[in-house]
C-alpha cells in the first residue's frame, strides 16, 4: 500500500512539472521579439491609460487619484462661464500634486500668480484674462486634500473697485 502512494505522488509530481514545463515553454524558449518591443506590425497590449480627467472646469486637469467630494462641492454654471469650488481627496503626494498642477494650469494656458509652500499646505494662484484659479492642496493623516476654486477676475478700472469691496 505504501508503494501505491509512492507511486502516485511520484505520478502526480511528474504531472505538475510536466504542466508547468509545457505552459512556462512559451516564455522561456520564445523567439519572438526581445526587451518587449512588440513584433512589426502587431497591436501593443496595453493602451495608454487616462492619469487625469478635466470634471467641471473645462481647462482644469485633474489627476485621477483624486477623487470629488459631492457635498464639500459647489460649483455654478451659466452660458459660457462656470465657476465655484471643486473639493477632491485621495492619497498622492503633496509634492507630486504640486508638479501636476504647475505643469499642467500652464499647459491649459493659465499663468502663475504666485505659489505659497508651507509644511502642511500649498497655495497656488493662476489667472486667465478673465479668471482667476487658486488651488489649494492640504495634507492630513491619511488623505491629502485639494480645493480649486474658479472665480471671475474682478479689475479695479473695470469693476468692482476696492472701497466698494469694503462697504
Amino acid at each position: 500500500m505504501k508503494t501505491d502512494i509512492k507511486q502516485t505522488l511520484k505520478l502526480g509530481a511528474v504531472m505538475v512539472l510536466a504542466f508547468l514545463l509545457s505552459g512556462c515553454a512559451g516564455t522561456f524558449f520564445s523567439s519572438g521579439p526581445e526587451d518587449g518591443v512588440p513584433a512589426e506590425g502587431s497591436v501593443p497590449a496595453k493602451t495608454r491609460q487616462t492619469t487625469a480627467v478635466y470634471y467641471d472646469f473645462e481647462d482644469i486637469l485633474i489627476p485621477m487619484e483624486l477623487k470629488v467630494v459631492r457635498d464639500r462641492t459647489v460649483v455654478v454654471s451659466t452660458p459660457g462661464y462656470t465657476s465655484g469650488i471643486i473639493t477632491l481627496r485621495g492619497r498622492v503626494e503633496r509634492r507630486s500634486l504640486f508638479n501636476f498642477f504647475n505643469t499642467n494650469m500652464q499647459k491649459d494656458n493659465w499663468g502663475v500668480v504666485t505659489q505659497i509652500i508651507s509644511p502642511g499646505t500649498t497655495i497656488m494662484v493662476f489667472q486667465k484674462t478673465n479668471r482667476t484659479s487658486v488651488i489649494t492642496i492640504r495634507d492630513e493623516q491619511i488623505n491629502t486634500w485639494v480645493e480649486v476654486g474658479v472665480a471671475p477676475t474682478i479689475s479695479i478700472n473695470g469693476g468692482f473697485s476696492e472701497s466698494s469691496l469694503m462697504e
